[in-house]
């Protein structure tokens, strides 16, 4: 596995592997799938503001990406940061958020950045337990703030100071 900065030929498999976590997971809370332009646009957000957009490479293959964007759109929260991983379904369970979490984390360090905050539907115990292992802490726990596939969802807020 080669983890390396997202290149435009990525972009298909990027949409593919967001448009399944909308269809088929809690790990998005959007009910709308996206196109190539979409999701461009989006990188161009993250690279305008430094920030990176990172791939996980196995043989060529697109097998999960992950980034990180403003924690909250204010000055006293310039320093903190959310992050997004998501993983192609047929590479899920081998690793790659494991490899991808600390590679962004450092990155965010680099930046400057003093917190890391990660969003995770309460449902998604393989998630936590990954959080947990990197050393995020939970910090919070909302009951039913978001809804999806016809019912309430709790969200997990774990944080890591960088």
């Amino acid at each position: 596995m080669i983890i390396r900065e997202l290149e435009d030929a990525d972009l298909p498999a990027l949409t593919a592997i967001y448009n399944d976590a909308v269809i088929n997971t809690t790990a998005i809370w959007n009910d709308e799938t996206v196109d190539v332009e979409n999701r461009r646009a989006w990188i161009n957000v993250r690279r305008g503001l430094g920030y990176p957009v990172l791939v996980a490479d196995i043989d060529g293959v697109t097998a999960g990406y992950a980034t990180f964007g403003d924690f909250r759109a204010f000055a006293g929260f310039r320093f903190t940061v959310e992050h997004s991983i998501y993983v192609d379904q047929s590479f899920r369970r081998c690793g790659i958020a494991r490899r991808l979490l600390p590679v962004l984390s450092e990155r965010a360090r680099a930046l400057g950045k003093h917190a890391m905050i990660g969003a995770i539907a309460a449902d998604n115990a393989a998630s936590i337990k990954l959080h947990v292992e990197a050393g995020f802490l939970e910090v919070g726990r909302m009951p039913e703030v978001g809804r999806k596939f016809d019912r309430w969802l709790d969200l997990v807020l774990m944080q890591k100071l960088l």
